[in-house]
């Protein structure tokens, strides 16, 4: 039971740092490189939110004291970030793959995407 704690808890904090970190870098490139890294990032948060739901049923299901509290505000964050990204982000990548140009209004829209969330 450790051993498959562990690999799960693992899998999160490697698809979390990613999808943060990946928001983060571009958050401040201005959205550039996202046509690459919007795959990988919504895979990324589809594992951290799913090994985080595991996490807490295995190790927080039976309380819900302050700890409990603020996990659940940072996956309530999480998942409105992934909105945001999925919803914003994914619809102007859409409309710039639609066109096959430089559209400045759907770069800008992926930029603030990314730094909203």
């Amino acid at each position: 039971m450790q051993q498959a704690l562990m690999a799960v808890l693992s899998l999160h904090v490697l698809a979390a740092t990613f999808w943060a970190g990946s928001t983060l870098a571009l958050a401040r490139t201005g959205g550039s490189g996202s046509e690459r890294l919007f795959g990988p990032q919504m895979g990324a948060a589809v594992i951290a939110v799913l090994t985080g739901a595991y996490l807490w049923r295995t190790l927080h299901e039976a309380s819900f004291g302050p700890m409990e509290r603020w996990l659940t505000a940072g996956a309530l964050c999480a998942l409105l970030a992934a909105a945001v990204q999925a919803v914003f982000a994914g619809s102007a990548l859409r409309k710039l793959n639609r066109h096959r140009g430089d559209d400045a209004v759907a770069r800008s829209r992926i930029a603030v995407a990314h730094r909203v969330a």
